[in-house]
């Protein structure tokens, strides 16, 4: 998503600044040309030096400074960038910007560009919640700027409130949607189920299974770099929720079904990475069950078979994991489900199994094609997943 991309870096002067080196870090190791244009006040809180180094690009501090390429330098990286992104913004570059004042090169560009523009606002509690400030980041966002709200913690002055700079990975991740928003599933609606489902027994136990969540995570960001408007129904994980994306947790695989029956009211896609526990305790204990008896006998019923059961006018995507007769059951799998789609993994091997970063998958679709992957990270998968999607909706 960001390779071969150029993403204007804008710095302002606060301390947050020094977290602008991890940013564009970041963004330069994905692939995107990053261009640093700094105002005057950040670079007493860190060193244009150390962006150079990170971004192997000039950095750019001053709207006449003789080591332009050319006069109207604010001009050509207006035209040139696929997106602006300000982090940390000040108040006063905020100010600025809302009142139309061009005074630095940052604000020139900014007025100049006509790529999305993406401000992270980082500053003292007060001056974020005086109504000025409050006002004049409702003007940018009226005029479709993107504005990434900050967090709430302890600040510079050693207050606790918010003003924060928002988190590294909310900032990409909103880079990545906003670059994402003319791609090849704009427009479309996808429903994606991830983690694996928590049937309970008493109040502090469950049947459930090993899914960290991380391929239906993986399919949920890459729907969103791609345009897509994505649902993620997700069942407990350590994960963090993926920025653009709407979340609904559920618990169970009755909850799962409930929540995905109403997501895919619309959608274009149904894609259920989730590990959905096959069966449920007939009757869940109100308390505690003590450990008392040697032994103890729960009676299991089967849970909703989800992509069988909900019903409407939309591909359906579905997993396998199997440890055995891969192939074979992911076909079988496909058939007596009715799905568009299927991707089968083995999970006995070490690098594919629950909780890896990596998968090395087979997609099987509707007229018996059969594609096996080598190893790819999970994101790699996802995206293997949505181009043959995209080519099934097409």
């Amino acid at each position: 998503m960001l390779a071969q991309k150029t993403v204007v870096l804008g710095i302002t002067g606060g301390i947050a600044a020094y977290k602008a080196a991890d940013i564009a870090s970041k963004l330069t190791q994905a692939g995107a040309k990053v261009e640093v244009v700094m105002t005057e006040s950040a670079t007493k809180f860190i060193a244009p030096l150390t962006l150079r180094n990170i971004t192997g690009r000039p950095v750019i501090t001053d709207l006449f400074e003789p080591a332009a390429e050319h006069s109207l330098e604010h001009i050509a990286l207006a035209e040139a960038t696929d997106v602006v992104l300000i982090a940390p913004a000040t108040a006063n570059t905020i100010a600025k910007l809302a009142a139309g004042i061009a005074d630095n090169m940052l604000t020139c560009l900014v007025l100049a560009t006509k790529a999305p523009v993406i401000v992270a606002p980082a500053m003292n509690d007060n001056m974020f919640q005086n109504p000025a400030t409050k006002d004049n980041l409702a003007r940018l966002k009226a005029r479709g700027f993107v504005i990434i709200e900050p967090g709430y913690g302890r600040l510079a002055s050693g207050k606790i409130g918010w003003g924060r700079l928002a988190e590294i990975e909310t900032i990409i991740g909103t880079v990545k949607q906003m670059l994402g928003r003319k791609g090849d599933l704009a427009g479309k609606r996808i429903v994606v189920t991830a983690g694996g489902t928590q049937e309970p027994i008493d109040p502090v136990r469950h049947i459930g299974n090993r899914s960290s969540g991380k391929m239906g995570y993986a399919v949920a960001e890459a729907a969103r770099d791609r345009g897509a408007e994505v649902t993620l129904v997700t069942a407990p994980t350590s994960l963090a929720q993926p920025v653009g994306v709407e979340v609904v947790p559920v618990q169970t695989a009755g909850q799962m079904k409930e929540a995905v029956a109403k997501a895919v009211a619309k959608a274009d896609a149904l894609i259920m990475a989730a590990a959905v526990a096959d069966y449920q305790p007939k009757s869940i204990s109100p308390a505690k069950i003590k450990k008392e008896a040697p032994t103890l006998t729960l009676e299991l019923v089967r849970t909703p078979d989800i992509l069988t059961e909900v019903k409407g006018d939309f591909l359906k995507v579905g997993f396998a994991a199997e440890s055995e007769d891969v192939i074979a059951n992911a076909k079988e799998k496909l058939k007596k489900k009715g799905l568009d789609l299927i991707v089968a993994n083995d999970i006995t091997s070490a690098e594919s199994g629950f909780g890896t970063d990596t998968n090395k998958v087979t997609i099987i679709d509707r007229n018996g094609k059969v594609e096996s992957l080598p190893l790819l990270s999970k994101r790699e998968v996802a995206d293997k997943i949505l181009d043959k999607v995209v080519e099934l909706i097409s």
